[in-house]
């Protein structure tokens, strides 16, 4: 079976921790800031764990 390409997309916007588990950024952090409280942007920085309905498509999207 040939070897599966990585999805670029997904590959900029998720990584795998050594432990094995998916982490993803969060959104809204990109524009419109200048409304949002300091503790609203500070907690977009924060990493979150790939939901479990998209783990598997995540997984296979990035070759892993």
């Amino acid at each position: 079976m040939p070897k599966l390409k990585t999805r670029k997309g997904i590959a900029k916007r998720v990584r795998v921790t050594p432990t094995g588990k998916l982490v993803r950024t969060r959104a809204w952090k990109s524009h419109l800031l200048e409304h949002k409280s300091k503790k609203r942007k500070r907690n977009y920085e924060n990493k979150q764990p790939v939901s479990k309905a998209d783990r598997k498509t995540v997984r296979r999207a990035l070759g892993v």
